[in-house]
Protein backbone atom coordinates (compact mmCIF):
# COMPACT_ATOMS: atom_id res chain seq x y z
CA UNK A 1 0.00 0.00 0.00
CA UNK A 2 1.42 3.49 -0.88
CA UNK A 3 0.66 6.63 1.36
CA UNK A 4 1.95 10.08 0.54
CA UNK A 5 2.82 11.69 3.62
CA UNK A 6 3.23 16.04 4.45
CA UNK A 7 5.87 17.16 6.08
CA UNK A 8 8.77 19.04 5.73
CA UNK A 9 13.14 18.68 5.71
CA UNK A 10 13.51 18.13 9.32
CA UNK A 11 11.87 14.64 8.66
CA UNK A 12 14.68 11.66 9.21
CA UNK A 13 12.91 9.66 5.95
CA UNK A 14 13.29 12.93 3.99
CA UNK A 15 16.93 13.22 4.86
CA UNK A 16 17.45 9.94 3.87
CA UNK A 17 16.30 9.57 0.57
CA UNK A 18 18.22 12.56 -0.23
CA UNK A 19 21.57 11.33 0.80
CA UNK A 20 20.84 8.42 -1.83
CA UNK A 21 19.50 11.48 -4.09
CA UNK A 22 23.04 13.00 -3.55
CA UNK A 23 24.93 9.94 -4.22
CA UNK A 24 23.21 9.17 -7.29
CA UNK A 25 23.68 12.53 -8.73
CA UNK A 26 27.50 13.12 -7.85
CA UNK A 27 27.98 9.99 -10.33
CA UNK A 28 25.82 12.02 -13.23
CA UNK A 29 27.09 15.53 -12.54
CA UNK A 30 30.72 14.73 -12.78
CA UNK A 31 32.56 18.03 -12.51
CA UNK A 32 29.57 20.22 -11.94
CA UNK A 33 28.27 18.62 -8.42
CA UNK A 34 29.68 21.05 -6.18
CA UNK A 35 28.21 24.04 -8.74
CA UNK A 36 25.00 22.27 -8.07
CA UNK A 37 25.02 20.59 -4.63
CA UNK A 38 25.84 24.39 -3.04
CA UNK A 39 22.23 25.39 -3.95
CA UNK A 40 20.67 22.16 -2.82
CA UNK A 41 20.74 22.93 1.02
CA UNK A 42 17.44 21.31 3.00
CA UNK A 43 17.35 24.54 5.48
CA UNK A 44 14.69 26.97 3.59
CA UNK A 45 12.83 23.92 2.48
CA UNK A 46 9.16 24.02 4.33
CA UNK A 47 6.75 21.47 1.93
CA UNK A 48 8.12 18.08 1.72
CA UNK A 49 6.36 15.05 0.32
CA UNK A 50 7.35 11.20 1.31
CA UNK A 51 5.96 7.98 -0.37
CA UNK A 52 6.00 5.38 1.53
CA UNK A 53 4.91 1.95 0.49
CA UNK A 54 4.59 -1.02 3.36
CA UNK A 55 5.66 1.96 5.65
CA UNK A 56 9.28 2.10 4.08
CA UNK A 57 10.23 5.31 2.32
CA UNK A 58 10.80 5.01 -1.11
CA UNK A 59 9.94 8.33 -2.71
CA UNK A 60 10.27 12.07 -2.19
CA UNK A 61 9.88 15.71 -3.35
CA UNK A 62 10.04 18.97 -2.46
CA UNK A 63 8.61 22.96 -2.80
CA UNK A 64 10.38 25.75 -1.84
CA UNK A 65 8.57 29.53 -2.18
CA UNK A 66 10.69 31.07 -5.72
CA UNK A 67 8.79 34.18 -5.74
CA UNK A 68 5.40 35.88 -5.31
CA UNK A 69 3.20 33.60 -7.50
CA UNK A 70 5.71 30.59 -7.96
CA UNK A 71 7.35 27.82 -6.28
CA UNK A 72 10.21 25.65 -7.21
CA UNK A 73 10.16 22.05 -7.64
CA UNK A 74 13.17 20.32 -5.32
CA UNK A 75 14.65 16.79 -4.25
CA UNK A 76 12.60 14.49 -6.02
CA UNK A 77 13.76 11.46 -6.12
CA UNK A 78 12.67 7.44 -6.16
CA UNK A 79 14.47 4.52 -5.22
CA UNK A 80 15.43 2.79 -8.20
CA UNK A 81 13.83 -0.56 -7.61
CA UNK A 82 10.48 1.77 -7.25
CA UNK A 83 10.99 3.51 -10.85
CA UNK A 84 8.47 3.41 -13.14
CA UNK A 85 5.97 1.96 -10.47
CA UNK A 86 4.00 6.00 -11.19
CA UNK A 87 5.03 6.69 -7.64
CA UNK A 88 6.95 9.53 -9.03
CA UNK A 89 3.36 11.55 -10.68
CA UNK A 90 1.72 10.32 -7.51
CA UNK A 91 4.47 13.11 -5.32
CA UNK A 92 4.70 15.37 -7.86
CA UNK A 93 0.85 16.01 -8.06
CA UNK A 94 0.79 15.87 -4.07
CA UNK A 95 3.21 18.41 -4.47
CA UNK A 96 1.11 20.73 -6.59
CA UNK A 97 -2.02 20.46 -5.44
CA UNK A 98 -0.23 21.37 -2.17
CA UNK A 99 1.62 24.85 -4.33
CA UNK A 100 -1.68 25.81 -5.17
CA UNK A 101 -3.50 25.30 -1.84
CA UNK A 102 -0.87 27.70 -0.41
CA UNK A 103 -1.07 29.87 -3.12
CA UNK A 104 1.22 29.30 -5.96
CA UNK A 105 0.54 29.50 -9.52
CA UNK A 106 3.22 28.04 -11.58
CA UNK A 107 6.15 25.67 -10.63
CA UNK A 108 9.46 25.84 -11.69
CA UNK A 109 12.40 23.10 -11.68
CA UNK A 110 15.84 22.72 -13.28
CA UNK A 111 17.14 19.66 -14.04
CA UNK A 112 20.50 18.18 -15.65
CA UNK A 113 20.47 17.26 -19.28
CA UNK A 114 22.53 13.95 -18.25
CA UNK A 115 19.22 12.90 -16.15
CA UNK A 116 17.39 11.69 -19.13
CA UNK A 117 14.33 9.94 -17.38
CA UNK A 118 13.97 12.97 -15.44
CA UNK A 119 13.54 15.13 -18.53
CA UNK A 120 11.35 12.51 -20.19
CA UNK A 121 8.89 12.50 -16.78
CA UNK A 122 8.76 16.24 -16.31
CA UNK A 123 7.84 17.00 -20.18
CA UNK A 124 5.28 13.88 -19.92
CA UNK A 125 3.44 15.79 -16.90
CA UNK A 126 2.79 18.75 -18.72
CA UNK A 127 6.50 20.69 -17.84
CA UNK A 128 7.59 23.01 -20.65
CA UNK A 129 11.05 24.04 -21.18
CA UNK A 130 11.82 27.71 -20.60
CA UNK A 131 15.24 29.76 -20.46
CA UNK A 132 17.42 28.85 -17.62
CA UNK A 133 16.88 30.53 -14.66
CA UNK A 134 18.83 32.70 -11.72
CA UNK A 135 22.25 30.67 -11.05
CA UNK A 136 21.82 27.86 -13.92
CA UNK A 137 21.88 30.71 -16.42
CA UNK A 138 25.28 29.60 -17.95
CA UNK A 139 25.11 26.27 -16.81
CA UNK A 140 25.43 23.94 -20.32
CA UNK A 141 23.92 20.93 -18.68
CA UNK A 142 21.22 22.50 -17.23
CA UNK A 143 17.27 22.05 -18.57
CA UNK A 144 14.45 24.38 -16.67
CA UNK A 145 11.32 23.70 -16.89
CA UNK A 146 7.58 25.79 -16.05
CA UNK A 147 3.92 24.67 -15.35
CA UNK A 148 1.22 26.97 -14.70
CA UNK A 149 -1.69 26.01 -12.51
Amino acid sequence: MTTIVKTDSTNLDFQELVKELDAYLKTTDGDDHDFYNQYNGLEEIKYVMIAYVDEKPIACGAIKKFDTNAIELKRMYVKPEKRGSGIARQVLTSLEEWAKEIGFEKCILETGERQVEAVKFYEKSGYKRIPNYGQYTQMENSICFKKTF
